[in-house]
């Protein structure tokens, strides 16, 4: 019998914080992956906080873009249970292309380290960060997951793993790329030419309209040279005004990869 005199409550607050700090085990996780968790990262001198999603991915599975292409499920994050949270900035590495049979999608095997950068409401308070994560996670069939992660207490130096996927980012250039739009029976039909050479891997994506369906870019070589072209669908399966302002393009390379925003319409 414990005698009367101990309590096992003041040891309580650090066993919770070194639980927070530890990935997901195996038992409460989807089907696909080994572990998950958000690395605690740091706070820079402007008072952003950086840090990670981690996702460690069985042999054989993979997950997806943030556009991950014709029948992809993009990764969706709910950040309500934060406390002083203003903004949520993802920085996402360039993605590989998937195998899904004649399916054209984006995403990463084995692992994925997707660097975050928080801003909080009020500087002058702390910021508490949880997050629920709808994503899509892939073997021989796709099937939707979900995960419920809470950030541990930030470090106090950079970590090394985060900052050298940051440097997987794409770089944004400033180039205008061609641009070719005309209308299809349910949407409109978007040709891009990439301002570089040696293009392996395109997407073109629609920012700011999420409503919309956009096809994987089918990347084609011409006498003119390359150039990437999807398909996109709107709710009422009909042409529709498009702004060429909000087109990405996203070109991986051998050299690393590339994006641009807005394009110029011929």
């Amino acid at each position: 019998m414990m005698p009367k005199t101990f309590s096992a409550r003041p040891i309580l607050p650090a066993i919770c914080a070194t639980l927070l700090a530890l990935p997901a085990v195996a038992q409460d996780l989807p089907p696909g992956l080994s572990s998950a968790r958000l690395l605690p990262g740091w706070t820079e001198d402007s008072g952003k906080r950086v840090l990670a999603l981690e996702l460690n991915l069985e042999p054989g599975w993979k997950t997806y873009w943030r556009s991950p292409g014709d029948s992809g499920l993009p990764p969706d994050f709910d950040w309500t249970r934060s406390e002083n949270l203003g903004h949520v900035r993802l920085h996402w590495p360039a993605p590989t292309s998937i195998d899904s049979g004649s399916a054209r999608e984006m995403g990463y095997r084995d692992r994925l380290v997707l660097p975050l950068t928080a801003e909080a409401i009020d500087a002058g308070d702390p910021m508490r960060i949880a997050v629920d994560i709808d994503l899509g996670l892939c073997e021989k069939i796709c099937v939707p997951a979900h995960l419920t992660l809470d950030a541990p207490a930030p470090g106090a130096e950079p970590d090394p793993v985060i900052l050298t996927a940051l440097q997987a980012e794409p770089r944004r250039l400033d180039a205008l790329p061609r641009c070719e739009i005309a209308p299809i029976d349910d949407g409109v039909r978007v040709t891009m030419h990439p301002p570089v050479e040696g293009v392996e891997l395109a997407a073109i994506e629609l920012t700011g309209r999420p409503e919309i369906w956009v096809s994987g870019a089918d990347l084609n070589d011409t006498p003119e040279g390359a150039e990437a072209v999807v398909e996109m669908v709107g709710p009422t399966a009909a042409p529709f005004d498009l702004d060429e302002s909000r087109l990405r393009l996203t070109m991986v390379t051998a050299d690393g990869a590339v994006e641009t925003q807005g394009c110029a319409a011929d």
